[in-house]
This record gives structure tokens, C-alpha cells and sequence, in this order.
């Protein structure tokens, strides 16, 4: 890959960041900011992660630029699943291992690419070339209901709608998880702010700090698993929708998601509790159990109340199954 050289000048230290711009006008500080968040920049040989990092005058600094990318998103037959759809939206029930958008390590086979191929040029341009009509996410490997926009208007409407993160009765998202062991609260409500982790620029992480963004999580616990309990299917329904949402609160109050290798990777011995049959059943999920299994919204264009619902896929299916079998194996 191509890559971009700095011997960083004889004046004061600055940030890793804002020598970089300085020093190639032509790449935008954001642009530099998430390569070295990706681990594209290295200082002096060692891979530095932080923007904020402080260069010394003299530091050799290497950045690795990615392949170049076509400029806008190709046009893609895949299978889509699709829920419902008229002219102005289309609601899709999103397979695991789907990714929504393009982005780094992911511009091709992407769900954008399957709906440009079936809406052709009818998908709202508000989200940009690299977003058309995308109005909210699912992670790559949550399956479940997702609505997108097919003109400007939509856009607006169903935005507008998220925004306002349900609070005034239109919109609901409820999703289904299984999680290691059982609240001990039937019902709750988690209210914690989340931002990027300052260990990890890969996940997301509670935090107090003056950029985490409100985050409110409602849950209900609707089947403890296993005798004794290990694990519990809940139903949550989100207030906001911020990155890996549900992961990071459930984690935070104790009880990670079945399957999440990011969020949950202290309970991996926990697997040893689990029937032989359970643990196949988590090995073949090879996931987080998280599905989104209600969407609820007022159509931005007609104003008439829309509610879809999905089933749990097969796998997450096969799991809760083995994990009831458990009850009876004390």
C-alpha cells in the first residue's frame, strides 16, 4: 500500500494530528485523525492510535494509506429480505453477517450495494454517496428490522423521527438478547452516557467524559435459562441509538451478551456451565445473540402508523432452544 513519510521539524512538539495536516494540506485533520484511529500511523516503528499523541521535533512518522476506493458505491444483485416497501420506503429484516454501509475493509457486498441494485437511483441522497437512504444501523452481526429511505422526504421524516429517539410516541425499536446470567431486576432502565474507548479505539465504553453522548436503554427479563439459571432471554427497547448500544450497557450492569467476543470475553468460561448441545448451539451462533425484533415509526409521508415484526433467525433460535433443554438438567 502507499504510504506518506514525516520527519517531523525542529520546532516545539505538537499533536500527531495536527502535524500531519500541517504537513500534507491536501488530506484533511479528520482524514488523519481516523487513520491513526485505525492504526494506519506509526511513530518512530510503533503504531500510535491517539490523534492527540505529541510528535518530538525529529520523529519519523509513517502513514499507510489504503487502496483508493470508487468513488461512489456499485450496484450489487443480492438477495434482500425485504419486509415491506412503497415508493417512498423500505423496511428490510437484515441478516447476521450483513454489513450496512461501505466503509474501510467493507466496500463491496454491503447492503447499500444490494439496495442501489434494487432501487436504482430512487434511494434519498441525504446520507451521501457512501450512505444513500440509510437512516439508522445494525451491526454487521446483529440481524433484524431496518428501515430505509428512498426519497429526501422519507429521509427527513424517519430522521426526524430518530432523532427524537421515540420520546414522543412514534418510533420503538425492541430487540431480543440473550445475556450471561439474570439481572436482578425484572425490569430497568440503564442511563449511561457512551464514547469511544480511550483503550480501545475499537469499541465503545460508558463514559463521563465531556464528548460521551446520552444513551438510555430500557430492559425487561423475560425467561431466566437453565437450572440453575446461566444465561436470560430480555427484551430491550431503546431510548437512543448510539454504537453498540445494548452491548456496552448490558456489559456495564454485569451481563455481556452471549456470543460477543467484544463486550463479553470475561465470561468465556462461563461456556463450561452450558450443556454440550448449548455450547454447539453458541458455537455455531458464532455472534452476539442480539436480534432487532420490533420497528415501529409513523410513515414520514402519509403520517399512518407502521409496526413490523421479526422472528428470531434460526441460530439464535437453536440457542434459546438448547438453553430451555437446560432447565431440565440440573
Amino acid at each position: 500500500m502507499p504510504s506518506l513519510l514525516l520527519e517531523t521539524s525542529a520546532s516545539a512538539a505538537d499533536r500527531l494530528d495536527k502535524a500531519l495536516a500541517a504537513a500534507f494540506p491536501d488530506v484533511s485533520r479528520a482524514r488523519f485523525q481516523a487513520l491513526i484511529a485505525e492504526g494506519a500511523v506509526s511513530v518512530e516503528g510503533e503504531t500510535v492510535t491517539e490523534a492527540r499523541h505529541k510528535v518530538k521535533p525529529g520523529n519519523i512518522v509513517r502513514v499507510i494509506l489504503p487502496e483508493a476506493a470508487p468513488a461512489l458505491p456499485q450496484a450489487e444483485d443480492m438477495a434482500l429480505h425485504i419486509v415491506y416497501e412503497d415508493k417512498d420506503l423500505i423496511v428490510i429484516d437484515k441478516p447476521a453477517g450483513l454489513v450496512v454501509h461501505p466503509g474501510a475493509g467493507n466496500e463491496t457486498g454491503t447492503l447499500v450495494n444490494a439496495l442501489i441494485a434494487h432501487c436504482g437511483d430512487s434511494l434519498s441522497g441525504i446520507g451521501g454517496v457512501r450512505r444513500p437512504g440509510i437512516v439508522h444501523r445494525l451491526d454487521k452481526d446483529t440481524s433484524g428490522l431496518l428501515v430505509v429511505a428512498k426519497n429526501d422526504k422519507a429521509h427527513h421524516g424517519l430522521s426526524e423521527q430518530f432523532a427524537a429517539h421515540g420520546r414522543d410516541g412514534r418510533l420503538e425499536r425492541s430487540y431480543l438478547a440473550i445475556v450471561w446470567g439474570v439481572p436482578e431486576r425484572r425490569q430497568g432502565t440503564i442511563s449511561a452516557a457512551i464514547d469511544r474507548s480511550t483503550a480501545n479505539r475499537q469499541k465503545m465504553a460508558v463514559s463521563r467524559g465531556a464528548s460521551a453522548r446520552e444513551a438510555v436503554t430500557h430492559f425487561e427479563v423475560l425467561e431466566a435459562l437453565g437450572q440453575p439459571p446461566v444465561a436470560s432471554l430480555i427484551r430491550c427497547v431503546l431510548e437512543t441509538g448510539r454504537t453498540h448500544q445494548i452491548r456496552v450497557h448490558m456489559a456495564h450492569i454485569g451481563h455481556p451478551l452471549l456470543g460477543d467476543s467484544v463486550y463479553g470475553s470475561g465470561f468465556r468460561t462461563s461456556a463450561k456451565k452450558l450443556s454440550e448441545a448449548s455450547r454447539e448451539a453458541l458455537n455455531t451462533l458464532n455472534r452476539q445473540a442480539l436480534h432487532a425484533t420490533s420497528l415501529g415509526f409513523d410513515h414520514p409521508c402519509t403520517g399512518k402508523a407502521m409496526r413490523f415484526d421479526s422472528a428470531a433467525p434460526e441460530d439464535f433460535g437453536k440457542l434459546l432452544a438448547e438453553l430451555r433443554l437446560n432447565n431440565t438438567q440440573a
